[in-house]
């Protein structure tokens, strides 16, 4: 890729976005990190202003709000295909989800788009114990979640952020599908196990229902994120996805980070101490 030309990434000030923006510009390539709030700005509900953000960019790393799972992701990411093979866009790397039919109608709408192409299709992010929707849970000492004892090989977002930086400044990555996972299946209940035992913290695993998990969420976060959560616990985790997979080591040419170095790192940060 060239490092005169900025490098797009949609969705700059997200978990991915903002460690892909770092590694980059650590690189010595220029970057363009866009949402709603940036100059030029870049808004899913609001199509019209897509080309002024891919104007003069010669890549672009995107992620969709809130996940490609949702409904009209994959209208959009085809419509954002269009502009980019009308613009010379040299490749797009899309952030995709494990076991999600409706992401996969989206990463096949890429592939066949005529735009250089790589796909990190994740599994679920250790950070979301951390920086995400289950901080609040360890903080208070127990995370309820609809999730029984399907195991699920949790992928740090450091390992992601590294394999989507190599495929945007990298040769050798071109239109290839990395499925990146953690390298060791857990429960949730033994995820929150392994936080309580570094941190020293009673933090408890509580098994609840989907309605149940709904009726706590509604009014602490917004409905279509609730309605996406239910549908990641009710059909995604089912089982379809216990079993691990090495797009890390094959992007990267290293093993995938375990869930373990993620809780040790995160505790040495503080933020299971407030």
């Amino acid at each position: 890729m060239s490092q005169r030309d900025p490098i797009l990434i949609i969705g700059g000030g997200g978990k991915t976005g903002g460690r892909v923006n770092t590694l980059l510009k650590a690189r010595g390539f220029s970057t363009r990190p866009v949402s709603r709030s940036t100059t030029p700005a870049f808004d899913w509900t609001r199509p019209e202003g897509w080309a002024r953000a891919l104007d003069g960019v010669s890549a672009a790393y995107v992620t969709y709000q809130l996940d490609l799972a949702v409904e009209g992701a994959t209208e959009a990411i085809a419509e954002l295909c269009r502009l980019a093979r009308d613009k010379g866009l040299q490749r797009i790397v899309l952030l995709s989800g494990r076991g999600e039919p409706g992401a996969q109608r989206a990463e096949a709408v890429l592939q066949a788009s005529g735009v250089e192409w790589t796909i990190v299709r994740a599994s679920w992010f250790d950070q979301n114990f951390s920086e995400g929707y289950l901080i609040d849970g360890v903080l208070a000492g127990e995370v309820a979640l609809p999730a029984g004892p399907v195991r699920e090989p949790f992928i740090d977002i450091d390992d992601i952020a590294d394999v989507v930086t190599a495929a945007l400044s990298e040769d050798g990555h071109a239109n290839r599908l990395y499925e990146v996972t953690g390298p060791r299946l857990l429960t949730f209940a033994d995820a929150v196990a392994e936080i309580a035992q570094v941190t020293g913290r009673p933090i408890r695993y509580h098994q609840i229902t989907p309605d149940e998990f709904t009726a706590r969420m509604r009014g602490a976060a917004p409905d279509d994120v609730i309605d996406l959560l239910h549908e990641l616990f009710t059909v995604v985790l089912d089982g379809r996805n216990s079993s691990v997979a090495y797009g890390v080591q094959e992007a990267l040419g290293r093993p995938a980070r375990d869930f373990s170095d993620y809780v040790r790192k995160t505790v040495a940060t503080g933020v299971w101490s407030a």
